[in-house]
């Protein structure tokens, strides 16, 4: 018999019994080493408060802090071959793809909202870089397609939301494909002359920078945010030279012409509501209008 779980009262017995600390209860900021409890995080939109280090955000949190209300329809992506070339290195690409859903509840790097920001119709789209580092892959390709698709058949802004390590290499040239077809898609936008406004977070790289995330009409860049086609590192080690400092930073390409502005988290929302408005010459919508049918196709 084991007296002090079955003989110590219920009070001392809780102190006794070791109690699960959640592992998100703190968050470390990476500049500075600081340690911020993780809800303090969440409700600065995952800015951490002393350092105003942007942390990554996911795409659903995304979404809420865009849309008003933390409302909007969904849309659909069409669906592609999973696994078309079997691939396969230390596991196989199916599998991957499996433990990525799983990890972030989204069928691919993609998520695409239409919806109401102060309320002005548009339609959004978010890249998970926790979906496989963002990665640009057939999926993705078809959802910025059809974001861009259902923002010319609403006749409303586009807005991305770039984080991606580049193309999917375990789809070959059939990721590579998306960069020809995203920017075709991007040039029927602006045939109907509806705005393309790109947001650039931590990080943008490899073939997506290459593509639609450097098409935009309105560039915006988050504070720090890594933006760049290769990585300094394989930059320094192809040209034997020290990169200059803050190198491929949003603060540095805004300087160099590269990115129009660079804008906190806390003023986004504020600065992509204006900016659509002025690209579309639209006045601030009334309450009367303020309600959103739900698109055919979301």
């Amino acid at each position: 018999m084991n007296w002090i779980s079955n003989v110590v009262r219920p009070k001392i017995r809780n102190i006794l019994t070791r109690r699960e600390t959640p592992e998100n209860l703190w968050i470390k900021c990476p500049e500075t080493g600081q340690l911020v409890f993780y809800k303090d995080v969440e409700a600065n939109l995952f800015v951490i408060p002393g350092s105003n280090y942007h942390m990554r955000m996911g795409a659903v949190a995304r979404l809420k802090s865009m849309f008003d209300g933390e409302t909007w329809f969904d849309i659909a992506v069409p669906e592609v071959p999973v696994d078309p070339l079997k691939f396969r290195d230390e596991r196989r690409y199916a599998d991957r793809l499996k433990d990525a859903r799983a990890k972030t509840g989204l069928n691919d790097a993609i998520k695409l909202g239409f919806g109401r920001l102060e309320r002005m119709p548009v339609v959004i789209g978010v890249q998970e870089f926790d979906f496989m580092g963002g990665s640009l892959g057939m999926a993705a390709g078809e959802a910025v397609i059809k974001g861009i698709e259902t923002a010319v058949s609403k006749g409303t802004p586009f807005i991305m939301f770039a984080a991606s390590g580049g193309a999917r290499m375990q789809e070959g040239i059939l990721s590579l494909m998306q960069m020809p077809r995203t920017t075709i898609a991007i040039q029927r936008l602006r045939a109907a002359r509806k705005p393309y406004i790109v947001v650039l977070t931590n990080p943008t790289t490899g073939g997506v920078t290459a593509s639609y995330a450097m098409l935009g009409d309105v560039h915006i860049a988050e504070p720090g945010a890594l933006i760049g086609f290769a990585g300094p590192r394989v930059i320094e080690q192809t040209i034997r030279e020290k990169l200059p400092e803050g190198f491929q930073k949003a603060e540095y390409l805004k300087e160099h012409g590269m990115v129009d502005m660079v804008v906190h988290r806390r003023d986004l929302r504020a600065t992509l509501a204006r900016l659509c408005r002025i690209l579309t010459n639209a006045e601030t919508p009334s309450e009367a209008s303020a309600a959103l049918p739900a698109p055919a196709d979301a």
